[in-house]
């Protein structure tokens, strides 16, 4: 997989961030998708390494050009482009895969701290980097926003929220923690208040985009 596109619905937008991504030789072929449909031909024809994907994509919408892709077995590091006050797709996008997000108006100099990440990420060797076949190490940083509240959650929290994010039972997390299952509930309900998340599944979202898991 190589390259990225850049699936935005607002073509001004689409079309500035792929002539960006044309200064970062790691992002090649740089390409441009106005909706879902047709970000899934250019990945059925060529998967890419990278997708920037609108999370107000028009049409079928982001969640489904993820899920679309994943369809196809195209695993890309996806990064959305979104604005404050699209949590709620993003934490959807997130529990889908997405690695985090970058505002609209990314620059080059973010793309190609994008690419540095995300190549190691996908396993694409890198000039000066890992060589051709070594496994992924790093996984792509999910930034904090800006105007976020610092989180910080305890030891045991930040476990018990790691055994969620691999599809853990209370009584499974227990187990591996050594800690009843009761005291498993009072770590997971201090931890959803603190981060404002309503479920397991909002949780792990949250904690993802944080960089709380990975």
């Amino acid at each position: 997989m190589t390259g990225v596109v850049v699936c935005h619905g607002t073509s001004s937008v689409r079309e500035r961030i792929v002539a960006a991504a044309h200064g970062v030789p790691a992002l090649l072929p740089a390409r441009g998708a106005a909706t879902a449909e047709e970000l899934v031909a250019l990945a059925r024809r060529s998967a890419p390494g990278i997708v920037l994907l609108d999370a107000h994509l028009p049409g079928a919408g982001p969640i489904e050009a993820i899920r679309r892709m994943r369809m196809l077995g195209v695993n890309p590091v996806v990064i959305m482009l979104a604005v404050p006050g699209d949590e709620i797709t993003l934490d959807r996008a997130v529990a889908l895969g997405a690695r985090g997000y970058l505002a609209p108006d990314v620059d080059r100099s973010e793309l190609a701290a994008v690419a540095a990440h995300a190549l190691v990420a996908t396993g694409v060797p890198q000039q000066n980097g890992s060589p051709a076949g070594e496994r992924p190490r790093t996984p792509v940083a999910v930034p904090p926003r800006p105007d976020q509240p610092t989180v910080e959650l305890t030891k045991r929290e930040l476990e018990v929220l790691a055994g969620m994010s691999h599809g853990r039972s209370n009584a499974q997390i227990g187990a591996e923690l050594f800690l009843s299952e009761d005291t498993v509930k009072t770590h997971a309900r201090r931890l959803f208040r603190k981060l404002g998340a309503a479920d397991r599944a909002q949780a792990v979202a949250i904690g993802l985009r944080r960089g709380l898991i990975t």
